[in-house]
């Protein structure tokens, strides 16, 4: 006889549901999501398996954005459950709902809980053990951190729309880059262009040292394209001006802001990775730096949540769906838009920068670069990625340093 709990989560409640291998309700119950529900639900499983010793014990629940994390780790991490060999799954809510979708009934919480603990029943899901602690926690640096990179981009891109009215022709003209500090400082003060275009050049070189600290290796030349680009650029009047530069110096604030929070966390997650020993193993692949390796980390965890390399890039979303029928074979794989899509992300962003660095690689991209006449580039990295995933697998699993392919 087997016990299978489904609980279905919400941000105040959790619902529950008691289910016996033969089909048999045995206590369903709605307690708040809080330490005092989670306890409620152990103590209720203790009981069940006093009077019924069961010969497993199954707890799932649907991965619900942050509102199942706390009752899954707490159940997961219980000893008193822990010594019964109960097994918590976390599944995708979206095989929950393609098992709902089989019987015609109400959508109701109640129902939700039955219908996950009969899921369970049927023993056709992914047994996903719940992370370790210092994955979760570097997975909330990660993913901060690519929230982040996000946010900067979209100012860079408002930042650029905006420069463009006050100096039109200033990218056309000036190699350097608009986004350091010298020149965000000088193109976000309230300085018109009629006051850039008159000012002598050895001046303009002299501010431009001040602000960029020495930097600029040719300051009288970068004084000389930006003097040019005043001078060709349309006017605003006064008003749109005025607008323009509140505006510009706003973007510019925003994104020193978030560049320096990037650092901090860039900080933090090189200090977690010290403790976590795996690590090594993917810093040792030439291309992969910190970041990546972090993200890959932060999103699989402990590899031994997966069965085999093919698991993972499923996890990913780095998997085409074969279409057969009779004799008939689909030569068109789509890829599937499910899955992880910030561990896609890592490691279709790692890939790139490995095919770079490791010649194996580089002539697996350009093979498969070659093969198609259109989205090339796209195609060839996502399968680059996907060849990527059988070697993090089995550096993980092995616990080894990289070892380039040794020429014959």
């Amino acid at each position: 006889m087997k016990l299978f709990v489904g609980i279905d989560v919400s941000s105040l409640t959790l619902d529950v549901c008691f289910l016996d291998s033969d089909l048999q309700v045995l206590k369903q119950c709605s307690l708040p999501n809080d330490l005092h529900g989670a306890s409620s639900i152990k103590e209720l499983i203790l009981e069940c398996h006093q009077n019924v010793a069961y010969e497993s014990i199954l707890v799932g629940m649907e991965s619900t954005s942050v509102y199942s994390f706390h009752p899954a780790a707490f159940l997961n991490e219980d000893p008193d459950l822990k010594g019964l060999g109960v097994k918590v799954v976390v599944q995708n809510p979206k095989a929950i709902a393609r098992f709902k979708g089989l019987f015609e009934e109400d959508k109701t919480d109640k129902v939700d809980a039955y219908r996950i603990a009969d899921f369970l029943r049927f023993d056709r899901f992914n047994l996903s053990l719940v992370k370790e602690e210092k994955y979760l926690a570097l997975q909330r640096l990660t993913r901060s951190r690519y929230q982040l990179i996000q946010q900067m981009t979209e100012c860079k891109q408002h930042f650029l729309e905006n420069l463009y009215y006050k100096c039109n022709t200033l990218t056309r003209d000036v190699d350097t880059s608009v986004f350091g500090a010298a020149m965000m400082d000088l193109l976000s003060e309230s300085l018109s262009l009629d006051d850039i275009a008159a000012m002598p050049i050895e001046d303009l070189a002299e501010v431009l040292q001040q602000k960029g600290r020495g930097r600029f290796a040719d300051p009288t030349k970068l004084a000389k394209a930006i003097n040019k680009a005043a001078r060709d650029s349309y006017r605003l009047g006064k008003v749109m001006q005025n607008s323009v530069d509140v505006v510009l110096g706003s973007y510019a604030l925003m994104i020193r802001t978030i560049k320096e929070q990037i650092k901090s966390l860039d900080s933090a997650i090189e200090r977690l990775l010290e403790a976590i020993p795996e690590s090594q193993s993917l810093l040792s692949i030439p291309g992969i730096g910190k970041v990546y390796t972090a993200g890959i980390l932060a999103e699989i965890g402990q590899i031994d949540r997966f069965e085999d390399q093919a698991k993972v890039a499923k996890y990913a979303g780095l998997y085409w769906k074969r279409k057969q029928s009779g004799n008939y074979e689909s030569p068109r794989t789509s890829l599937t838009r499910t899955g992880n899509h910030y561990l896609r992300y890592y490691l279709v962003e790692a890939a790139n920068s490995v095919q770079r660095h490791e010649p194996v690689y580089r002539e697996f991209y350009l093979k498969k670069y070659r093969e198609v006449p259109k989205h090339q580039h796209k195609r060839a990295l996502v399968l680059t990625a996907r060849k990527l995933v059988r070697m993090v697998d089995v550096l993980l699993r092995n616990r080894q340093l990289y070892a380039p392919e040794r020429s014959v």
